[in-house]
């Protein structure tokens, strides 16, 4: 549980702690998809790749800390159906990265670019199956949003608990097969019975170890 007090400095201790050296690679690869991640971490890929930017949404409800995830509908593509944060491409209207961040936000689940309070960033991580490079972005709400959901981008809304990324028992492992026939050991987090796995667990992995180090400092 936290209050309002706790709240404020648990947002504070966040601002600062993403201003520091970023964890990156290191925390990124603990729920990489195995056994091959390296072109995941080839920056002249990355450099030359779309550009594109999701959001980490934190807000109280009861006491609690959470954040929306989005399950994608099916499409043909190669992230149908899969459990995302919400986020989307690079549009040239956009001034930058973080605003791509606060307007697929507002286009998918409904909360109002003014209304999210940005903290900071993680680090970009690049997808090579779809050839995005994605920069997370952690913002905060002053209260609990009405969430409308974009029926077109999002199947089902999701709401984490904060706590669920450094439970262990959420943190599980299967193979799946790949559309090209490769079979792929896939580390994944468990959240609400949802497989959350790739380049969302990859950065969620990150977000957890900041927020580690800051419960480990209290």
């Amino acid at each position: 549980m936290i209050d309002s007090n706790h709240w404020k400095t648990f947002t504070q201790e966040l601002r600062e702690a993403l201003k520091a050296e970023s964890l990156g690679k290191s925390a990124q690869m603990e729920m990489a998809p195995l056994p091959d991640v390296s072109q995941r971490f080839d920056r002249e890929s990355a450099k030359k790749a779309r550009q594109s930017a999701v959001m980490i949404l934190l807000y109280q409800d009861t006491g609690i800390v959470k954040f929306p995830l989005i399950v994608r509908p099916q499409y043909p593509g190669v992230h149908s159906g899969q459990v995302a944060l919400p986020g989307g491409k690079y549009e040239d209207a956009d001034q930058h990265l973080v605003q791509t961040a606060l307007r697929e936000t507002w286009e998918e689940i409904g909360v109002a670019m003014n209304e999210i309070e940005v903290l900071g960033e993680l680090s970009e991580l690049y997808v090579p199956p779809s050839n995005f490079n994605i920069l997370p972005v952690v913002g905060i709400l002053s209260c609990t949003p009405e969430f409308i959901l974009q029926e077109k981008e999002v199947e089902e809304l999701v709401i984490a608990d904060l706590s669920v990324l450094n439970d262990k028992t959420k943190r599980k492992q299967k193979q799946m097969t790949f559309y090209s026939g490769i079979h792929v050991d896939v580390p994944y987090f468990d959240i609400q019975e949802k497989v959350v796995w790739g380049a969302t667990a990859m950065i969620l992995s990150e977000f957890a170890k900041i927020i580690n180090n800051i419960n480990s400092q209290k």
